[in-house]
């Protein structure tokens, strides 16, 4: 009867083990991002950086965007800007970044990708940009596009470099470097490596509630316990 009951408890853990891939893993951020400069500061935030290769349905949009030569502009003009590197510096330092790359260890991951992989619509989606004239057109004119030419005139703006000169000086720069002196920095990563929510469906398995549902009404000392002997027949 007690093996029953933890054969039970085992198929419930399963369950829930499936209803906390659907349900309570940690969101990934669905905002689409609208302009050029946009997804340059989604792709250079370690907290929201890998959302575009968890779903394909997001990989679509963030492969449309790549191959589109005014991102390829603005991700220039934002990698000559210090505040760039520095909100990457802090980002990775955020347990957020943690959380966001952890989310591939989530079984879920690879069945969306093994399920676009056999999608004829997944393909059709991602050739679409290299079918339409108007790609080609826009890199054609790239060379003479004004956002282009302000980008190599940045260069030889003197006040670019003085700004990297004085990062090191700025209030972010010295915010970036006091994070490691914060004890609540430490806290909260042990926080979200110990969340069973940080490593999606996988993280059932570091789930005390896991353990405690698989062991619930499990009496051991009752396996252990001699069985009762059989009552005597009675005398006629």
């Amino acid at each position: 009867m007690q093996i029953a009951k933890l054969t039970a408890a085992l198929i419930a853990a399963a369950v829930s083990s499936a209803a906390f891939a659907n349900g309570t893993a940690p969101a990934a951020p669905t905002a689409t991002p609208a302009t050029p400069d946009a997804w340059v500061a989604k792709m250079t935030d370690p907290t929201q950086n890998a959302s575009a290769f968890r779903d394909p349905k997001t990989f679509v949009p963030w492969m449309n965007a790549m191959v589109d030569p005014a991102t390829s502009i603005a991700m220039t003009n934002a990698m000559m800007n210090p505040a760039t590197s520095l909100n990457f510096m802090t980002g990775m330092m955020n347990p957020a970044s943690f959380q966001n790359y952890m989310q591939f260890m989530d079984p879920a991951v690879q069945m969306k990708w093994m399920a676009a992989a056999m999608d004829p619509n997944f393909y059709t989606a991602a050739m679409t940009p290299f079918m339409n004239p108007n790609l080609y057109m826009k890199w054609m004119m790239a060379p003479m596009d004004p956002r282009l030419l302000s980008t190599g005139m940045q260069a030889l703006n003197p006040g670019m470099y003085a700004n990297w000169m004085m990062a090191p000086m700025s209030p972010q720069a010295m915010n970036a470097m006091m994070m490691p002196l914060n004890p609540a920095l430490y806290t909260n990563w042990m926080g979200a490596a110990a969340n069973p929510q940080t490593y999606g469906a996988m993280g059932s398995f570091i789930d005390p509630a896991t353990y405690n549902q698989m062991l619930q009404g499990f009496n051991p000392m009752a396996i252990m316990a001699p069985a009762a002997a059989p009552a005597a027949p009675a005398a006629k």
